[in-house]
């Protein structure tokens, strides 16, 4: 099952352990994953509900920010290649990636699910939907500040590449700790 997916759990660092005590970042993980399934739940309240009748640029609009989120998280799967892992904990010996979407902010996969997660807003015009990418954006940034404090353990010029590249979005407070 080398080639399974309990060898690239494996590979990435998830352990029943791990699950128990954090080691590796799995509950950042879990919290990540179960707000982005709660993305598929229905507009709370529907803007209908509200007496708004939500335009349909919007809804296009907003569908349009996802499928560009989706882009863009394909992109930076594709750059980080071997070095991919869901966790904040990078894997022994992965290389530092600094080019393609890396070369323009150091969490690109957290942007793109910012992205998707706005683009889900946008189209549904939905309160809770709100909250969800509010949320979803302080735990990307937590889980994004542990995998950074371990980068500068792993590799020494990764300081230089944080001072000079900006985390998550460039000049929005909170996700651009440069």
């Amino acid at each position: 099952m080398d080639g399974g997916i309990a060898g690239l759990l494996a590979r990435w660092g998830f352990s029943w352990r791990g699950l128990g005590d954090n080691r590796h970042g799995e509950w950042w993980l879990l919290v990540q994953l179960v707000l982005i399934a709660a993305h598929l739940l229905p507009p709370l309240p529907a803007p209908e509900a509200l007496g708004i009748a939500w335009p349909l640029a919007l809804r296009l609009l907003g569908w349009a920010t996802f499928s560009l989120g989706l882009g863009l998280a394909a992109q930076a799967v594709v750059n980080l290649g071997s070095s991919l892992t869901p966790l904040p904990e990078p894997m022994a010996g992965a290389a530092l990636v600094r080019a393609g979407a890396y070369g323009h902010c150091r969490h690109p996969l957290y942007r793109a699910l910012l992205a998707c997660s706005l683009g889900v807003v946008v189209a549904l015009g939905s309160p809770l939907h709100l909250g969800l990418l509010l949320v979803l954006a302080v735990v990307l940034t937590a889980k994004a500040q542990r995998e950074e404090a371990r980068l500068l353990e792993r590799h020494p010029d990764y300081a230089a590449y944080r001072a000079s590249t900006p985390a998550i979005i460039a000049g929005v407070p909170g996700l651009d700790w440069r």
